[in-house]
């Protein structure tokens, strides 16, 4: 029986659960794998294409940089002070505000995952269509069936236990470096950064009418959805050798991955005009390379691409199957999301996952959906899970502050800050997501309230006693039905 299987197996005997077998490393070069997919190839572009100038983009960055940085130390803290606490973000929201917010914590934490796979899988199709035209835009019939083939193929692969599966990870994770450090350096050192273009896109974006406050917005969903999987190693800390680890590799991704974005970011803006780089097509960074140093450039960032995301859709088979497993063993997903099969992964969870994906693959298929699409609803997903995990933790600052002593260093001033930030951050983020987005996000939270119901009727256990539950149940319902009547009356599209 694989670490894997014994932790899923002690966990369902009721037995204490032994630590896993990830050290810090594989736990690091997990979290990174989950963070670095799509996002760092397309960042130059979608910014532009957000109509930000150069100083809008870096005024979103410095705050997202802080408000990101309070959210790892709000998963750091809390893996020190409530290690106990094995389901990640699930378990944060539901210790902190009951198992019904708990539930919707879960349900749009896994369903952001997925559809980070939905994106990942029109970008990856997309930067296949430079060397096999036959994919097109990454949405045609040709990439959704190849699309169907991948994701299949990884539900086998993580079947066969997690830890074999984020082995795999830890080595395309190092691999897929190699593209970006390249193109970092080619700029650099061959001198295609140019000061003159930089200065002037600091001034102006491809949208000089936009307000600035509006070019900050549009940029902070790009700077949050480059981020999502940050709370990687808290979402798969019951596999942690140590617990202390935990929240050591979550800051060490940080580092790491926020240096990678400040300097592919910057040094696009001194590669082309702004207005160019909006235009660009997905992957950005390729076009970006070609322009700075010929057609070898663009066909390795488009190679990185494919590598990337093969290794990030793998880390996100592993979350999306893990997360509803831990909600369920922990009573508020229905029973069957429980089982495992005898290498002790969560079966159910991972058939489940994939015929949702593949539900929305076919929309994409039939729709005008893009990489962009599907990619602002997984950021608007997660939202809400980052925003109880912080306010948890901020609550936790001010009723237990003898819980941080011999745990965390530094003041517990330092630390009320981090946890308030965090959640004012998490609002921020939900404003500049706008009306239609929290709507739209609305229609995905609706479904799992049946799926809260049936599983605490399983149990013969109550639901909904609460004023608080019975209102954001309400809220729920209102904002699904408004989204419903935009999408008929034709104001959204899909």
């Amino acid at each position: 029986m694989s670490e894997s299987a014994s932790h899923h197996a002690s966990a369902t005997s009721g037995i204490p659960q032994p630590h896993g077998g990830l050290g810090i490393f594989r736990l690091v070069t997990t979290v990174i794998t989950l963070i670095v997919g799509g996002g760092v190839f397309t960042l130059a572009g979608d910014q532009a294409a957000g109509g930000a100038s150069g100083a809008a983009i870096l005024t979103a960055w410095s705050i997202s940089g802080i408000g990101v940085l309070c959210l790892v130390m709000t998963f750091f803290a809390l893996s020190r002070i409530k290690p106990q606490l094995k389901g990640g973000i699930y378990s944060y929201a539901n210790a902190g505000f009951g198992d019904f917010l708990g539930f919707n914590s879960a349900w749009g934490y896994w369903i952001s995952a997925l559809l980070c796979t939905v994106s990942f899988s029109a970008l990856l199709f997309g930067a296949l269509s430079y060397f096999f035209p036959i994919f097109g835009g990454g949405t045609n019939l040709p990439s959704v069936i190849g699309a169907s083939l991948l994701i299949w193929f990884y539900v086998f692969l993580v079947s066969r236990g997690i830890k074999e599966a984020t082995g795999v990870n830890a080595v395309i994770t190092i691999s897929k470096f190699v593209p970006i450090f390249v193109a970092i350096t080619a700029i650099i050192f061959l001198q295609k950064f140019d000061l003159g273009i930089f200065l002037a896109n600091m001034s102006q974006g491809a949208d000089p009418g936009l307000p600035f406050f509006d070019q900050v917005s549009n940029t902070m969903m790009i700077t949050i959805w480059v981020f999502v999987g940050i709370e990687g190693a808290v979402a798969i800390s019951g596999r942690a050798k140590k617990d202390s680890d935990v929240g050591k590799a979550t800051i060490i991704a940080f580092i790491c991955v926020l240096s990678i974005y400040l300097m592919v970011s910057v040094l696009s803006m001194g590669v082309m005009p702004l207005s160019e780089l909006a235009q660009l097509e997905n992957p950005a960074l390729a076009g970006v390379m070609e322009h700075a140093v010929g057609q070898w450039g663009a066909i390795l960032i488009n190679g990185g691409v494919v590598l990337s995301l093969v290794g990030a859709m793998l880390g996100y088979t592993v979350l999306s199957s893990e997360s509803p497993y831990e909600a369920a063993e922990q009573g508020v997903f229905i029973k069957a999301f429980a089982k495992t099969n005898k290498k002790g992964a969560p079966i159910v969870t991972l058939v489940v996952t994939n015929v949702i994906i593949e539900a929305f693959l076919v929309v994409m298929l039939f729709s005008d959906s893009t990489y962009q699409f599907f990619y602002a609803l997984s950021a608007g997903m997660i939202l809400l899970p980052y925003l109880l995990s912080a306010a948890y933790f901020a609550k936790l600052t001010f009723t237990e502050p003898d819980a941080f002593k011999g745990k965390v260093g530094g003041s517990l001033v330092l630390w009320r800050i981090f946890g308030v930030f965090g959640v004012v951050y998490s609002f921020f983020l939900a404003f500049a997501s706008g009306a239609v987005g929290l709507t739209i996000m609305s229609l995905l939270y609706a479904p799992g309230i049946l799926m809260y119901i049936k599983g605490k009727k399983e149990r013969n256990e109550p639901y909904l006693k609460s004023t608080v539950d019975k209102v954001v149940v309400a809220i729920i319902l209102i904002a699904a039905v408004t989204s419903l009547v935009l999408l008929f009356t034709g104001q959204v599209v899909l």
